[in-house]
């Protein structure tokens, strides 16, 4: 895979072709793909200080509307009381199999760490991919839930592993 150019950006800073990618990558994965119909404009994404995190296809002409991997970085007390949150981690369907996700991850976490110092870090992680996150330092801290009827679980990231 070519190197990636990570974008990091406040909702404001977005331009209308990068949000329009972003949502356009979410639906296609987490309403269409997986079948789960919900509300995916949520009012979060406008908080001023929530990150988005992505990078645009290597190989596309027109980069802006070719987003391949997002994810949405919240800041403390939005999602979970006293720690920040990763969410709404995504590849496009076309990207996956090449290591894109991890580096995605990585790249959260220490987007995380640029702008939130040492805060706790937790996630809603599919079950399905409790392995894919625990690669990368996170770990169990609820039972099984169901999310938008998809099971999920409650993890946490751990900074003394890294």
């Amino acid at each position: 895979m070519k190197i990636i150019n990570w974008q990091v950006k406040h909702f404001k800073e977005l331009s209308v072709e990068e949000l329009y990618s972003i949502m356009k990558l979410r639906v296609n994965v987490f309403i269409n793909e997986q079948a789960c119909f919900y509300s995916e404009l949520d009012d979060v994404d406008k908080h001023p200080d929530a990150l988005h995190l992505f990078t645009y296809d290597p190989h596309a002409k027109d980069t802006a509307s070719d987003i391949i991997a997002y994810a949405r970085i919240l800041p403390i007390n939005t999602r979970y009381q006293g720690a920040i949150s990763i969410g709404r981690v995504v590849t496009d369907l076309s990207m996956r199999q090449q290591g894109l996700g991890h580096q995605l991850m990585h790249q959260a976490i220490h987007t995380c760490q640029q702008h939130f110092n040492n805060i706790t870090i937790k996630i809603s992680a599919q079950t399905q991919l409790e392995n894919f996150y625990q690669q990368h330092s996170f770990f169990r801290i609820t039972d099984n839930y169901l999310e938008d009827d998809i099971p999920h679980l409650g993890m946490q990231y751990n900074a003394h592993t890294q």
